[in-house]
């Protein structure tokens, strides 16, 4: 018996099962929802079975989804496989690129792979942003070229690239008490009424090392899953905050959050591409890493953030 099923609806139908979700399917492939949905149901009624349920507003896949989601997937991956290996044959820096990184990557990220497609234009990006957890989850399961991280776990068998200063600086509202203030203790930072990311976060648990080495611990007024909701708090005088430099350009230019003096910051980090150890990188990849790597060397944490601000700046040239 032949089926008409065809690689696009395997490709379509991947997307949704794995994000739940057509709207996200169909914004990660740049397609209409109603495009998506239209191929998923053909695939549907090729197959002769459902393949979703919906359940108030939450999507599940049933008995037969989750054997066509694994078929998929080993589809998909082979055929994501076979475009880098047919770019690397080329010696072409072309095809596929999938790169997850933590959320506080937000405001440099993007803009660090936009300069890269303008010189490779023939690569085709995939980039997630997401919390820490889910990072590690990818990294685990080995769903992208490498991850952009702070704190690289230590349970996981992993090559490690440092490539970006990350440095953290402690922040609070433009008429704060402490705003102005010189060489500011540390015991008098951590009085204040705090706003943190969730429990796991790598900055929040590079602050709390800071204070527990000193005796002190930060006083968690506000628990917040994001560093814009952070800033978006710390700007309407909630609390003060720690946060990447790299993530404050236009609150800075605005005057709208201060940078505090405070002993023991800035807290210097650095941001790494891992991936698991033994993994071979495509062309693409490599070629993004060794530009990552590059960007990191060539400049340090503020020339990355005038760039970053400054959207007339040329791209790199890439060797």
């Amino acid at each position: 018996m032949i089926h008409h099923w065809t690689l696009q609806q395997l490709r379509l139908f991947e997307a949704v099962a794995r994000l739940r979700s057509f709207t996200r399917a169909a914004a990660e492939l740049h397609l209409t929802q109603p495009a998506v949905s239209i191929q998923v149901k053909r695939l549907e009624e090729s197959i002769g079975l459902a393949l979703f349920e919906q359940v108030g507003k939450r999507l599940f896949l049933t008995r037969a989804g989750e054997e066509v989601f694994a078929a998929a997937g080993d589809v998909v991956a082979r055929l994501r496989g076979l475009a880098g290996t047919v770019a690397d044959m080329k010696g072409k820096v072309a095809g596929p690129l999938k790169v997850a990184a933590v959320s506080s990557t937000t405001y440099f990220i993007p803009d660090l792979l936009g300069r890269f497609l303008r010189a490779w234009p023939q690569v085709q990006p995939q980039l997630t942003v997401i919390n820490r957890a889910s990072v590690l989850d990818r990294l685990r399961a080995n769903e992208d070229d490498f991850v952009i991280m702070g704190r690289v776990p230590k349970n996981l068998a992993v090559d490690v690239h440092p490539c970006l200063d990350n440095p953290l600086v402690p922040i609070a509202h433009p008429a704060h008490p402490l705003a102005g203030a010189h060489a500011i203790p540390l015991a008098r930072f951590a009085a204040e009424r705090f706003l943190m990311r969730e429990q796991g976060s790598g900055t929040r648990a590079a602050i709390e090392r800071l204070f527990a080495a000193e005796g002190l611990a930060a006083q968690v007024y506000i628990e917040l899953g994001s560093s814009e909701a952070i800033k978006h708090g710390v700007m309407a005088g909630l609390g003060v905050s720690v946060m990447s430099l790299a993530n404050l350009t236009l609150e800075r230019q605005t005057a709208r959050i201060a940078v505090l003096d405070v002993a023991g910051f800035p807290l210097r980090r650095t941001w790494h591409a891992v991936h698991l150890s033994g993994k071979r990188l495509s062309l693409t990849a490599t070629t993004f890493l060794d530009f990552l790597l590059r960007t990191g060397r060539d400049a340090d944490a503020t020339a990355v953030l005038q760039e970053n601000a400054d959207p007339a700046a040329p791209p790199p040239v890439l060797a």
